[in-house]
């Protein structure tokens, strides 16, 4: 069997399979979900609403041991309870485009269930302390808050 034979064989056997094991009330087009339920579905599984995402340019920015003490604080954040997820990161080595700016030195993205929960958390000790022990790591910060629509 050719190469090209071989792969629509695959497809098609693979279609056939997957409808195949859809209950018999599936295969009627008014049975499927609609668009709609679909997207309400997807919300259902999706991340927390609020994002607050935090760029930091460091006053020493070629400097590893301060990048290294910026994220060490930024990994102290993970003990206040109402953050529900904290995403630590550096500039990735994507492709380079107008669009792009990766002129920062560390980032965090955190998701929030709700905006009393963002609000807690600007208030709370071990985050008045992460900045007291590091604001002078860095020259400029760029906050970013979102809700989702």
């Amino acid at each position: 069997m050719t190469d090209i034979k071989r792969r629509q064989f695959v497809t098609s056997a693979g279609a056939l399979a997957s409808f195949a094991v859809l209950p018999a009330s599936a295969s009627s087009p008014s049975s499927l979900p609609s668009a709609s339920a679909k997207s309400s579905s997807m919300k259902n599984s999706m991340l927390p609403p609020i994002l607050h995402m935090v760029y930091f340019w460091l006053n020493n920015p070629g400097s590893n041991e301060d990048r290294a003490k910026l994220i060490a604080g930024l990994e102290s954040l993970k003990a206040i309870p109402q953050i529900h997820s904290l995403h630590i990161g550096v500039p990735a080595n994507t492709l380079k485009r107008d669009v792009i700016d990766n002129s920062f030195d560390v980032s965090e993205l955190m998701f929030f269930e709700s905006i009393e929960a963002q609000n807690e958390y600007q208030s709370h000790p071990i985050h008045k302390q992460f900045v007291e022990q590091c604001s002078d790591l860095w020259r400029k910060v760029i906050v970013r808050d979102s809700v989702s629509v």
